[in-house]
C-alpha cells in the first residue's frame, strides 16, 4: 500500500526547491569556478538585451532560437537576470499541474496520479534544466497544454498553441500526423465534447475493430471538418510568426531558427551516434543530400509508431520523442526532457513492475549515459584521444535506449484516448438498461 500524498503539498515544496536552486546557482556562479547557470541561458540573456535596445537577437552568436525566447527575458536586463530562470521554473511546476490534471481527466486514482507528477517535479534531470536556465519547460508545458485543448475538444485553440510550439522550437512538428489522427470525425463531433477512455484497474480494454482500422477510417475521412481547421488554424499561426520575424530580422533569423536545425552539423561530442562520423568529416564539402539523409532511419521509426499507436495519443506522442531524440544527429542532456514530461501520463497503463524489470531499465539507461560521460571527460578535461570509444559508448547508449523503449512498449496497456461516439452512446444505454 502505498502512502498517500497530497497533491498541492507536492506543488508548494517542489517551488520552494526551486526558488532555493535560483538562489542557490546565484551563490555558486559568484563563488565557484563551475558555474551553475546553463551557459545557453547566458546566450538567451545577451540575445535578450539587443532585442531590449531594438536590435536583433541574432547579433549574439550561437542564439538560434525563435526571437519569441529573446523577447520573454528582455526583463532579464530589467528587472534581474533571474528573471528567465524563474520563468522556465515556473513553466515546470505548470508541467507538473497539467500532469496532474490530464491524469485526474481520465479518471486515474488520486494517489497514483501524485507518484506520476512526482517522476516529473523530483527528477533531477528536470528541476535542474530550469533552474539553471534552459528554456525546455516552456515547450513542455505548451506541448501538455495542446493535449488538454483536445481533450477538451477545443480543436481550435490547439491548433493555435501547435502552430505557436512549432514556430518557438522546431521538433513538435513530428507530432502533427498523430493529432490529425486522433480527430476522427467518429470521436469530434460538432458541438459535442468528445468522450475519454478513462483508466482502469484490470488488464485494460481491448481494441475495437474501429480502433484498429484508424488508418483506413483517416483515408475515408481525411478532409473532415477538424482535421481541416487544425491544418489551417496552426499553418496560419506558424506562418504568420514566421512572416513577423522575417520582416524584423530577415534572412539570418530563418536560418538561425529553422533552416539550421534541419542541417546542423556539430562536430563537438554529444549522445549521438553521427557525431564521430561529423566530427571526421567536418570542414569538408557536404551536399544537401547527405545532410539529409541522416533523417531517414528517424523517419522511418516516426511513421512506424505512429500508424502503429496513434490512438493512444501520449504513448504516441512518448515514444516518438524517445525514438526521435535517440536517434537525432545531435543528442545533449536537455533533450530527455522532451519526453519526461510525456512519461508521468502512460505510467498508470504499464504493466511494468518498478522492481525488477523498472529498476533494471532505470540503471541501464543511467549506466550506457555515465559510461559515455566518462569518455567524455577524459576527451573534454584530460585531453586524451578517446573519440573511438567514445562514438562505442554513443552505440551503446543507442542500444539502451532501443531496449528501454522497446521493454516499455512491451508492458503498455494501450487505450485510446477517446471513445468513438458510437461506442460511448452504446455504454451509456446499457448502463441504463
Amino acid at each position: 500500500m502505498m502512502p498517500t500524498i497530497n497533491f498541492y503539498s507536492l506543488l508548494v515544496f517542489s517551488i520552494f526547491f526551486r526558488v532555493a536552486l535560483i538562489l542557490y546557482g546565484e551563490w555558486q556562479d559568484t563563488h565557484l569556478e563551475v558555474r551553475y547557470t546553463d551557459v545557453d541561458y547566458l546566450v538567451f540573456s545577451d540575445a535578450a538585451s539587443y532585442v531590449a535596445v531594438g536590435d536583433s537577437p541574432y547579433k549574439r552568436t550561437t542564439y538560434r532560437y525563435s526571437p519569441l525566447l529573446a523577447f520573454l527575458l528582455i526583463p532579464n536586463s530589467i528587472i534581474h537576470r533571474s528573471w528567465g530562470k524563474f520563468l522556465f521554473s515556473a513553466s515546470d511546476i505548470l508541467v507538473g499541474y497539467f500532469i496532474h490534471y490530464i491524469l485526474k481527466q481520465r479518471k486515474v486514482p488520486e494517489n497514483l496520479c501524485n507518484y506520476c507528477v512526482m517522476t516529473w517535479l523530483f527528477n533531477p534531470f528536470t528541476f535542474t534544466i530550469g533552474t539553471r536556465g534552459n528554456c525546455e519547460p516552456i515547450v513542455c508545458a505548451l506541448v501538455l497544454w495542446i493535449i488538454i485543448c483536445l481533450m477538451n475538444g477545443n480543436v481550435a485553440q490547439s491548433a493555435f498553441w501547435y502552430g505557436l510550439v512549432v514556430h518557438f522550437r522546431i521538433y513538435p512538428i513530428i507530432y502533427s500526423i498523430p493529432i490529425l489522427l486522433v480527430l476522427d470525425p467518429a470521436c469530434f463531433q460538432s458541438g459535442q465534447k468528445p468522450v475519454l477512455r478513462v483508466w482502469s484497474a484490470t488488464e485494460g480494454e481491448k481494441p475495437k475493430d474501429g480502433d484498429k482500422c484508424f488508418l483506413y477510417n483517416l483515408l475515408k475521412s481525411i478532409f473532415a471538418r477538424d482535421r481541416l481547421m487544425f491544418g489551417l488554424i496552426s499553418g496560419i499561426v506558424f506562418l504568420l510568426c514566421t512572416g513577423v520575424f522575417y520582416h524584423l530580422y530577415g534572412w539570418e533569423f530563418l536560418h538561425e531558427a529553422l533552416l539550421y536545425h534541419l542541417t546542423r552539423t556539430d562536430p563537438r561530442h554529444n549522445f549521438s551516434i553521427y557525431f564521430y562520423h561529423i566530427y571526421l568529416n567536418y570542414g569538408n564539402n557536404t551536399s544537401m543530400v547527405e545532410k539529409l539523409i541522416s533523417f531517414l532511419p528517424q523517419f522511418v521509426v516516426q511513421l512506424v509508431l505512429i500508424f502503429s499507436i496513434a490512438q493512444d495519443l501520449p504513448f504516441c506522442l512518448f515514444v516518438q520523442t524517445v525514438a526521435f531524440v535517440a536517434f537525432n544527429k545531435v543528442i545533449t542532456a536537455q533533450y530527455f526532457v522532451w519526453f519526461f514530461c510525456l512519461l508521468p501520463l502512460i505510467l498508470p497503463w504499464s504493466k511494468m513492475k518498478l522492481k525488477w524489470q523498472g529498476f533494471s531499465c532505470i540503471l541501464l539507461w543511467i549506466g550506457a549515459q555515465t559510461h559515455w560521460l566518462l569518455w567524455g571527460y577524459l576527451l573534454e578535461f584530460k585531453g586524451k584521444n578517446v573519440f573511438l570509444q567514445l562514438w562505442a559508448a554513443g552505440l551503446l547508449f543507442l542500444a539502451a535506449n532501443t531496449f528501454v523503449l522497446v521493454m516499455i512498449i512491451r508492458h503498455h496497456t494501450c487505450a485510446s484516448l477517446f471513445r468513438s461516439v458510437e461506442q460511448a452512446n452504446s455504454k451509456n444505454l446499457a448502463k441504463h438498461e
